[in-house]
């Protein structure tokens, strides 16, 4: 699987985006502009000693991304979408793209792309999520669909033992 951030704005967001990559095994593609460096102790604070595990490409914009991924199957995360993230059928070589925290994908990119543009279900008073919680819902649906490919599906006590082991 891969994450698409179009202009991430806030470093805290894609330092915590960043660690859930790494936790999947999830590469992570960052469009410029940037709101922040990538050098900033919050990213390297959100994401923990985990970023220099992750697989993370830059692209100067989205032109420069669709030059080195053509073909690639891309699902725009949206809450302007009229399908569920949850009706998509995710491939295990997707891409999820989110926009920016202030304004989300780019509405352009949403008209040429209807029919994979998803969205998260919410209430009414609510704009959005926070960014990094919206990627961890969708790629995980991601993933389920794919029986979680690669990962680690049980886990193990420290100290003790399950009573069934």
């Amino acid at each position: 699987m891969h994450i698409i951030l179009h202009q991430p704005e806030i470093p805290a967001n894609t330092g915590n985006i960043g660690r859930t990559c790494v936790a999947t095994g999830t590469a992570l593609h960052l469009i410029e502009p940037l709101g922040f460096r990538l050098d900033e102790k919050s990213i390297k604070r959100a994401g923990m000693d985990y970023w220099e595990h992750l697989d993370v490409t830059r692209y100067m914009n989205f032109q420069e991304f669709q030059d080195r991924h053509p073909g690639a199957k891309i699902w725009y995360a949206t809450t302007k979408a009229k399908r569920l993230y949850t009706e998509a059928d995710f491939g295990q070589d997707d891409y999820i793209m989110f926009g920016k925290e202030s304004a989300g994908i780019p509405e352009e990119l949403l008209v040429e792309n209807e029919e994979t543009c998803v969205r998260i279900p919410m209430l009414d008073e609510i704009r959005s999520l926070n960014l990094s919680n919206a990627v961890a819902i969708v790629l995980y649906e991601a993933l389920r669909q794919n029986d979680f490919t690669g990962m680690q599906l049980q886990g193990e006590l420290h100290r003790l033992r399950w009573e069934n082991d």
